[in-house]
Order: structure tokens, then sequence, then C-alpha cells
């Protein structure tokens, strides 16, 4: 659970850093953004040394709870509510987390 909480936070400093600049170049917001944008990706990317696995593997496990913590930003920020075809994907993508994170290692 606690790898899952890290993950959930990894994947906020990432859509943070990505969506403030997104709202500049988009939307005609300040360009004072892209210096939050900056430090929430320096937090992500510190973030995620903070898990115990192999990189790449992390990465990869990443990766689905990603994808359920950008459909809630979606519903949540931009008001839009995922589609059941949405949550049957973030089922999918989960199901591939635990599998990558739950294998047995030798």
């Amino acid at each position: 659970m606690h790898t899952f909480g890290l993950f959930v936070l990894t994947a906020l400093a990432e859509i943070v850093g990505c969506y403030l600049p997104w709202l500049w170049l988009k939307k005609g917001a300040s360009p004072w953004l892209l210096l939050p944008a900056a430090a929430s990706l320096a937090l992500f990317a510190w973030l995620l040394t903070l898990h115990p696995d192999a990189s790449g593997r992390i990465y990869a496990a990443y990766g689905g709870v990603y994808v359920s913590v950008a459909l809630v930003w979606l519903w949540a920020v931009d008001g839009v509510r995922p589609t059941l075809w949405d949550v049957a994907g973030v089922g999918l993508c989960l199901a591939g987390m635990a599998v990558i994170m739950l294998a047995p290692r030798s």
C-alpha cells in the first residue's frame, strides 16, 4: 500500500508539472507557471528514486497508476466524467501493474 501511495504522489507531481505548461501554451496563462511546473517535475523525478525496485520495473508499474490518476484528474480538474471504457482501461492497467509489482522474484 505504501508503494501505491508513493505512485499516486509521483503521478500527481508529473501531471501538475505537465499541466501548468499546458495552461500557459493552450490557455494563455502566465509563463510564470513554468517555475512551479519545473519544481513539480523535479519532485516527480525525486519521488521515482524513493521506490525500492529497479528503475525500469518501477517505470513500467508506475504507468498503470499514472493512467488511473490521469483519469481522476480528467474528472476532477477538467470536469469530464470518465466513460465505462476509461474505467475498463484503468482496470487493465492496474492489473498489469499488479503483475509487474507482485511477481515472485528470485
